[in-house]
C-alpha cells in the first residue's frame, strides 16, 4: 500500500470522511470508488475548466457599465469619450473579478459541504450576457439601470429559495419526462463540445459564417474580421492545432486510464501558450496582448470591491424590470435544473424510483441562496456549471470535489492573474472530451416510441443550436406535451381504438410522476414539522444493473491505482 492509499484510508476513517461518505468511511450509503486524493484532483480539474469565467464574466458585466455614469448629453449615449467614466469602468472590471471569485468560492463550498455533490456553481455565462446587453444595455443604454438589475437578481434568488424550501422547485423538476431529462444530458454534451470547438472558450476550430452560420475556422487572429470570422488562412492557426494536440493527448491518456489525464492536458497546453515569442502565445505583441501579459506578470494581486458591493436600487415600477425578472426566473430554473439533473445522472446519483437525485433539496437551496448573495457583490445570477462534468470525469463523486473548486476560487482572489490566463484552447479540449462522455446517455432514450424519441431529439439539438439549456428544455417539453396530448385525447375519445401501434412501448409518464409519491420531494424538515417520518431517498444509481455497477467500480479502481 503506497502513501496515497494510506492517506485515503486515514481520511476516510475520520469524521470528515464519514460526512462526505468516502469509500471505507463506514457511513451509510458510501460513495463507491470515492477517494480523497481523487476528489482533490477532480476539484482542481473542475476549477481549471471553469477558470475562464473569472475574466470573461467580469468583461461581459463591465460592458453594462456597472454603477458608473456620465453626462450623456455631453459625452454621448455610451460615455466612451469621458475619461472619468473609462477610469470607473477599469475599477468596476477589477471589482467584478473579485466578485466572481468570491461568490463562486462561497457557492461551491456551500454546495460541497451541505449537498455533498460534485457540482460547481458560478455566475452563468448566458444569463450574464442577457443581464449586460439586454437588460442594462451596453454602457447603461438599456431601459433598466445596473442597480435595478441586481435588485431583480436578488428577488429572483429569494423566490427560488422559497420554492426550494417548500419543495415546489424539486416537484417541478420531477414533472419533466424521463426521456427529456436523459436527452438534456446528451444535449449538454454536444453543447459542451460546441463551446470547446469555438474560439471564445475553445480551440477555434469552428467559427461563424454569414452564409452557412458555422464553418471550419482555425485561422490566425490577424486573419479574422471584426466579427471574429476567418477571412482566409483556414486551419493555419497555431492555437487551433495546439488545442487539437491537447485533445489528442487527453484522449490517449484516458485510453491508458492515466490519473489526471484531463488536468495534464489543460496544464500542458497552457504552459506552452505562455511564452511570448511564439505563434501559439496567449500574449501576442498587441495592445490587448500587452495588457494581458502585464496583468499576468503581477502573479499576486488582490482588489477590494469599491463600486459594485450592495449597489441596489429597489425601484420596481418599470415594466422592463419585471420582464427581466420573469426571464431570469424561467431561464435560470430550466438551465440550472437541467444542468444539475444531467450532472447527477453523469455521476450516477439518479434515483430509479423518484427520478430525483440525492441531495437535490439542499442543492437547490444553495443555488438560490447563492443567487441572492451574488447580487450583493454585483453579479448576475449564479447557476450550476456544465464544466463540473470535467471533474466528474476525473473521478469526483462527493462534495469534496466542489469544495476544492471553491478553495481554488478563493486562492484566485489573490492569484487571479495566473488563473485568468489559461487560454481557451487549453480548456477547450477538456470540454470536448467531457462532451463525448456525456453522449452515452442517448442509449437510455426510448427511441422505439416517437412520442418519447422525437421530443428527446428536439431537446438534444436545440440545446447547442439555441445555445441555451433552458431553451432546449422548453422546445422538448412543448413538443412532448403536444404530441402526447394528441395521442391521449384520441385514445380517450375513441375508447382506446385509435392509438399508435406501439403505444405500450411508451414511457409511462403518469406512473413515473406518481410512483415515488409527492412526499419524496418534500424537504425532511417539513415532514418532521408535521410529525411525519421523512421519506428516505435511497441512492439508486441510474447507470445499469448491479453487475454493471460492479464493473464500473472495478474499472474506476484500476484507473485510480
Amino acid at each position: 500500500m503506497g502513501w496515497i492509499d494510506k492517506l485515503n484510508t486515514r481520511v476516510a476513517r475520520t469524521p470528515f470522511g464519514k460526512w462526505f461518505r468516502l469509500e471505507g468511511s463506514g457511513a451509510p450509503s458510501e460513495r463507491a470508488g470515492s477517494k480523497f486524493s481523487v476528489e482533490l484532483r477532480a476539484g482542481l480539474t473542475t476549477f481549471i475548466a471553469m477558470a475562464y469565467i473569472i475574466s470573461t464574466n467580469a468583461l461581459i458585466l463591465t460592458d453594462s457599465g456597472g454603477p458608473c455614469d456620465c453626462d450623456r448629453e455631453k459625452f454621448g449615449a455610451t460615455c466612451e469619450t469621458d475619461p472619468a467614466y473609462a477610469t470607473c469602468l477599469q475599477e468596476v472590471k477589477l471589482d467584478l473579478i473579485t466578485a466572481t471569485c468570491a461568490i463562486s468560492c462561497l457557492a461551491c463550498v456551500l454546495m460541497g459541504a451541505l449537498a455533498n455533490l460534485p457540482i460547481a456553481l458560478a455566475p452563468g455565462m448566458g444569463l450574464n450576457a442577457y443581464f449586460a446587453y439586454t437588460v442594462v444595455g451596453f454602457h447603461g443604454t438599456g431601459k433598466v439601470t445596473y442597480q435595478n438589475a441586481v435588485a431583480a437578481v436578488c428577488i429572483e434568488g429569494i423566490i427560488f429559495f422559497v420554492l426550494s424550501v417548500i419543495g415546489l422547485r424539486q416537484w417541478f423538476a420531477r414533472l419533466i419526462p424521463l426521456c427529456l431529462k436523459t436527452a438534456t444530458a446528451a444535449g449538454i454534451g454536444i453543447y459542451l463540445a460546441f463551446i470547446g470547438l469555438q474560439s471564445s472558450a475553445g480551440i477555434g476550430l469552428i467559427t461563424g459564417s454569414p452564409a452557412t452560420l458555422v464553418e471550419l475556422g482555425g485561422c490566425p487572429p490577424e486573419f479574422r474580421d471584426k466579427n471574429n470570422l476567418c477571412t482566409s488562412h483556414h486551419m493555419q492557426g497555431g492555437p487551433t492545432w495546439l488545442g487539437i494536440m491537447g485533445l489528442m493527448v487527453i484522449g490517449t491518456l484516458l485510453l491508458y486510464r492515466l490519473k489526471g489525464a484531463i488536468l495534464i492536458g489543460i496544464v500542458l497546453v497552457a504552459i506552452i501558450s505562455w511564452p511570448r515569442p511564439t505563434s501559439v502565445t496567449y500574449f501576442p505583441y498587441t495592445e490587448a496582448g500587452n495588457g494581458a501579459f502585464d496583468y499576468f506578470k503581477k502573479v499576486v494581486a488582490f482588489h477590494p470591491i469599491k463600486h459594485t458591493l450592495s449597489s441596489y436600487h429597489w425601484d420596481l415600477s418599470s415594466g422592463e424590470i419585471w420582464i427581466a425578472l420573469i426571464t431570469f426566473l424561467y431561464v435560470d430554473i430550466l438551465d440550472c435544473t437541467g444542468t444539475m439533473f444531467s450532472m447527477a445522472k453523469f455521476a450516477g446519483y439518479m434515483d430509479d424510483n423518484t427520478q430525483d437525485f440525492e441531495g437535490s433539496s439542499m442543492a437547490f437551496l444553495v443555488d438560490s441562496a447563492s443567487i441572492a448573495i451574488g447580487s450583493a457583490f454585483g453579479s448576475s445570477p449564479v447557476t450550476a456549471f456544465i464544466e463540473s462534468g470535467a471533474g466528474i470525469a476525473e473521478g469526483g463523486k462527493t462534495g469534496i470535489t466542489t469544495m476544492i473548486t471553491g478553495l481554488m476560487f478563493f486562492i484566485s482572489l489573490f492569484f487571479a492573474p495566473i488563473f485568468a490566463s489559461f487560454p481557451p484552447w487549453a480548456t477547450g479540449p477538456a470540454l470536448i472530451t467531457v462532451g463525448s462522455m456525456m453522449m452515452r446517455n442517448v442509449i437510455s432514450i426510448n427511441w422505439n416510441y416517437v412520442g418519447d424519441g422525437l421530443p428527446a431529439f428536439i431537446t438534444i439539438i436545440m440545446i447547442p443550436f439555441g445555445y441555451s439549456i433552458g431553451y432546449g428544455l422548453i422546445a422538448g417539453i412543448g413538443s412532448f406535451i403536444f404530441i402526447n396530448s394528441a395521442v391521449w385525447i384520441l385514445h380517450k375519445v375513441s375508447g382506446g381504438r385509435i392509438c399508435p401501434p406501439n403505444f405500450n412501448e411508451r414511457d409511462n409518464w403518469v406512473e413515473f410522476v406518481t410512483r415515488g409519491g409527492f412526499k419524496s420531494n418534500i424537504p425532511p424538515w417539513i415532514m418532521r414539522l408535521f410529525g411525519k417520518q421523512p421519506v428516505s431517498l435511497a441512492p439508486h444509481h441510474d447507470v445499469g444493473s448491479e453487475n454493471e455497477l460492479k464493473e464500473i467500480a472495478i474499472e474506476n479502481s484500476k484507473s485510480i491505482h
